[in-house]
């Protein structure tokens, strides 16, 4: 892949993915792109599909050795399908990764009880692109092997560790979620501009270019984006009619509260499947 900067991406012993959806494949790509040889990867899936060049792909869990590493990227709610065939191939120094929505360390425990050290990872799609935001807790574990589930997420983009586990519920409504409700606003803006007449491709070029270049200078000016928007409004100019429209009576920031809330309210449904609570 021309253009993307490699990094030393070797592992301690085998990798195994299990499951190959969008955002375990979009992890897999990044990894791949930067220097993560392929033939220390295993994906196990259901499907047999492959999903890369020189990349193992499984069916079912292999008769092999403890991998170093696993990481849970099949849907949440395939957990208790999956665990009791892959709970007794792993060692007490495997580590075990989980992008789970819901499944908390205390429920993973309970199912995968060898390994002494697990990490929730909540990673975003943009991490195919290496502008991803991944947020990773874990409540013990030596500081290499912190520094090794590091090492691997590093490539994605912006790497966080957080020591409350509760944040969770938070942040996989603002960065897992995110990018989702971001690609509506983009879609929202273009349609804005067709419907006064500009042809969908132009309208989508155009909403594009926009959120990039804003999302830039977001980040490298210091500024915050309330200060930024103030400095495009011209007292008087249209930017502030149109800001007046969102921002009577908080309408943006009420409507992405609400769009918060109910993501927050199905992770902690999704939380209390994976304790066996029902949901």
């Amino acid at each position: 892949m021309t253009g993307v900067k490699t990094v030393d991406m070797k592992l301690a012993g085998p990798l195994w993915l299990i499951g190959g959806g969008n955002m375990a494949g979009a992890m897999l790509s990044r990894w791949l792109a930067t220097g993560l040889d392929p033939a220390c990867v295993t994906v196990i899936r259901p499907s047999g599909k492959p999903v890369a060049e020189g990349v193992r792909v499984l069916t079912t869990v292999p008769d092999d050795p403890p991998p170093a590493m696993v990481m849970l990227g099949m849907k949440p709610h395939q957990l208790d399908q999956v665990a009791p065939t892959l709970a007794p191939a792993l060692g007490e120094d495997t580590i075990l990764l989980s992008i789970l929505a819901g499944a908390e360390i205390a429920s993973l425990r309970t199912r995968f009880p060898a390994p002494r050290n697990i990490v929730r990872v909540m990673p975003n799609t943009p991490a195919r692109v290496g502008k991803g935001a991944t947020i990773l807790f874990a409540p013990d574990g030596a500081p290499e092997m912190l520094a090794a589930v590091e090492r691997l997420m590093t490539p994605l983009g912006l790497v966080e560790w957080v020591d409350d586990e509760r944040l969770f519920d938070i942040v996989t409504t603002l960065t897992g979620s995110g990018p989702a409700f971001v690609f509506r606003f983009i879609a929202a803006l273009a349609d804005g501009a067709v419907a006064l007449g500009m042809d969908p491709a132009r309208a989508q070029r155009l909403a594009l270019v926009t959120v990039e270049g804003a999302t830039v200078l977001a980040g490298a000016s210091g500024e915050s984006p309330d200060a930024l928007a103030e400095r495009v409004a011209s007292p008087g100019g249209t930017t502030r009619a149109g800001l007046a429209v969102l921002d009577a009576d908080d309408r943006l920031r009420r409507l992405i509260q609400d769009t918060f809330a109910a993501a927050v309210r199905r992770e902690q449904e999704m939380r209390a499947a994976a304790r066996g609570e029902g949901g």
